[in-house]
């Protein structure tokens, strides 16, 4: 590993969404999120934050110190006793070592070695305790720039399950489904990067330089039937001078602006060109990541 990183950051991130769900509500059926006052799409942080998970573990798993502490049908329990077991320490449950040093060892270990707990923090008390990481790392909901209007789609499958529905349909078998998608939406979502925190997990230049390519690449690899097209526009970084920052983050954030170019006045937005983002005025007219020195 190398050095944690010396600046603070904040960032931009526009995504899009084409006939897709990107983030659906399990109390509501699965449709796609949405704040009620504005009816504007919202996906979680928690939904950026797994499919950076995901990418991260696709494309850096052979690699030492990028484990992935919550990844899909782990036990949360046996990953806090890796630390244990690495260090030869006895754990107790639900307490860390007595000796200070050693509890700080344990909770060190887990973020140099799991890059999920280092980046984004992690509560490891659980019956196995390896403590609490506040991460350098967070994101705000992403949110849509206009209205969106979920479709219900009904769908078939040409089988059923058992042969009761067979033959309750005499042979027919058809079974009816139901799945939800936004016919376009663009989601602005930003985000925070702490050199204070990074300086306590380890999260370092290359962890960093992870985390772009992350954001620009990961919706080519989690495609899915559900989600359509997705895909990141642009991500617009604020690289600060110093470690505590030149600007407050919302002065930032205001700096990057998003108009609507094309389409009839009151139609819903069909796709990206409708758009044009500008930073300071002046327009973004590629995919790239953008960098300003504050």
């Amino acid at each position: 590993m190398t050095t944690a990183i010396q600046n603070r950051y904040e960032f931009v991130y526009l995504f899009d969404v084409t006939n897709g769900n990107p983030n659906g509500d399990p109390d509501a059926g699965n449709m796609p999120r949405l704040d009620p006052e504005s009816s504007k799409g919202l996906v979680t942080d928690v939904c950026l934050k797994r499919k950076i998970r995901n990418f991260i573990e696709m494309t850096e798993s052979e690699q030492a110190g990028y484990d992935i502490y919550v990844k899909e049908k782990s036990i949360l329990n046996l990953q806090n006793k890796k630390a244990y077991d690495a260090l030869e320490l006895k754990s107790e449950s639900k307490k860390l070592p007595k000796d200070e040093a050693k509890a700080r060892e344990v909770t060190a270990w887990m973020c140099t070695n799991f890059y999920d707990v280092r980046t984004f923090g992690a509560v490891m008390t659980t019956e196995v305790n390896s403590g609490q990481v506040r991460g350098p790392v967070q994101f705000a909901f992403g949110k849509s720039i206009d209205p969106i209007v979920p479709l219900e789609i009904s769908i078939t499958r040409m089988a059923v399950t058992t042969e009761k529905e067979s033959e309750a349909q005499g042979g027919g078998n058809r079974t009816m489904g139901r799945k939800h998608i936004v016919p376009y939406g663009l989601y602005r979502a930003h985000g925070f990067v702490s050199a204070h925190l990074a300086g306590k997990t380890g999260f370092s230049e290359d962890d960093l330089g992870k985390l772009w390519q992350s954001l620009m690449l990961m919706f080519d690899h989690d495609r899915s039937a559900a989600r359509g097209e997705m895909a990141a526009r642009h991500l617009i970084i604020f690289k600060h001078a110093t470690a505590l920052g030149n600007a407050p983050a919302h002065q930032l954030f205001d700096r990057v602006t998003i108009e609507r170019v094309h389409g009839e006045s009151g139609s819903p937005a069909a796709q990206f060109s409708d758009y044009v983002v500008k930073v300071d005025g002046d327009a973004l007219t590629q995919y790239r990541k953008d960098v300003d020195v504050v």
